[in-house]
């Protein structure tokens, strides 16, 4: 997730990647990072269906260099366009 393109950067796992995109677009958690920072905008994903594979990937991604994670972004999203912005979800629903 991100703020804006080439700003902030957000990594999480999640299980609902439809929950959680609705969360940070509606800042369900006012103090959290994301809401903090305005990252709401899904830039990039990896569906990975072992939790613990997940996890370990996530501990990568937070320990890569910036410049490393951009290059992963951009060489699937070129143009940091919001991959969410086509699901049509339905933000009066939220699952806590």
């Amino acid at each position: 997730m991100t703020n804006k393109p080439n700003g902030i950067l957000y990594i999480g796992i999640t299980d609902t990647i439809e929950e959680s995109v609705k969360e940070h677009k509606l800042k369900i958690y006012p103090n959290a990072f994301t809401a903090k920072y305005n990252c709401d905008k899904l830039i990039y994903f990896e569906e990975i269906e072992d939790c613990s594979e997940a996890v370990i990937r996530e501990k990568q991604f937070k320990k890569w260099k910036r410049g490393w994670k951009i290059k992963l972004i951009e060489d699937m999203n070129p143009s940091w366009g919001v991959l969410s912005l086509n699901w049509n979800l339905d933000y009066t629903k939220i699952r806590i």
